[in-house]
C-alpha cells in the first residue's frame, strides 16, 4: 500500500511540473505541496509572492515621494511641455513632448540636453538619451495621487509598456535617466531618499503583492 501511494505522489508531483513549466515557477509549501507562481510576478531572486497589502501600501506611500520629487515630476508632467528646476516650473525655452518624447522639428531634446551635464550654472542636464516619454505612453506623475500612480505603473498601456510591477521596478534600477536623478548636478535638488532605499521600497511593495493605497 505504502508503494502505491509512493507511486501516485510521484505522479502528481510530475504532473504539476509539466504544468509548471508552461509558463510560471514552483514554489514548494508545507507537506511538499506544489503551487504554481506567475513568472511575470516573480522577481530575480525568485522570492515568493507574498499577499501582504498592509506592507505593500506602507512601502509604496513612502516610495511615491520619489515618484513626486522635482527631478521626476519634471520629465513625467501633467501636460505635454517638461518642467524645470527645483520648483518645477515651466520649461525655457518651451518644448513640446512630441510623438517620441524628443520635442518636435522646431525644437528637439538633444539640441540642448547632451550625454552628460553642459557645465556651468543654469545649464542644461544632460544624459545619454535625454528625452520625455512618448505619447503612447506619456507616464504622467504630476497631480496624481499616490493610489493612482501606484495603478498605472501595473498597467502597461500606462507604464511605459512593461509587463508588470516586477519589470516596471527594474527599470527604476537600470535606467540612465532615472540614476542621473541622484546626480544631477549643480544646485539641483536630489528625490528624498536615496536610490538604494527607494528600491527597497519598490521591491517590498512587488514581493508583497503591490496592493495600491486606498
Amino acid at each position: 500500500m505504502q508503494n502505491a501511494q509512493d507511486a501516485r505522489n510521484v505522479l502528481k508531483l510530475s504532473a504539476a511540473i509539466i504544468v509548471a513549466a508552461a509558463g510560471g515557477y514552483l514554489v514548494f509549501g508545507g507537506h511538499n505541496k506544489v503551487e504554481r507562481v506567475d513568472a511575470a510576478t516573480v522577481r530575480t531572486e525568485n522570492a515568493v509572492i507574498v499577499d501582504n497589502p498592509k506592507k505593500a501600501r506602507a512601502a509604496f506611500n513612502e516610495a511615491v515621494k520619489v515618484f513626486f520629487s522635482a527631478r521626476c515630476i519634471n520629465c513625467h508632467p501633467a501636460g505635454d511641455n517638461p518642467l524645470q528646476g527645483n520648483d518645477s516650473k515651466a520649461h525655457e525655452p518651451e518644448v513640446v513632448r512630441g510623438i517620441e518624447g524628443r520635442g518636435n522639428e522646431d525644437i528637439q531634446c538633444a539640441m540642448c540636453h547632451l550625454e552628460t551635464n553642459t557645465v556651468g550654472e543654469n545649464m542644461p542636464p544632460g544624459v545619454p538619451d535625454w528625452h520625455m516619454p512618448p505619447t503612447a505612453h506619456k507616464m504622467i506623475f504630476q497631480g496624481l495621487t499616490a493610489a493612482q500612480l501606484c495603478s498605472n505603473l501595473k498597467d502597461p498601456l500606462k507604464n511605459g509598456g512593461k509587463k508588470s510591477a516586477k519589470e516596471a521596478v527594474e527599470h527604476l534600477a537600470t535606467d540612465p535617466k532615472v540614476l542621473w536623478a541622484w546626480n544631477p548636478g549643480t544646485n539641483r535638488a536630489i528625490p528624498p531618499m536615496s536610490h538604494e532605499d527607494f528600491l527597497k521600497k519598490m521591491n517590498d511593495w512587488v514581493v508583497n503583492g503591490a496592493a495600491c493605497p486606498k
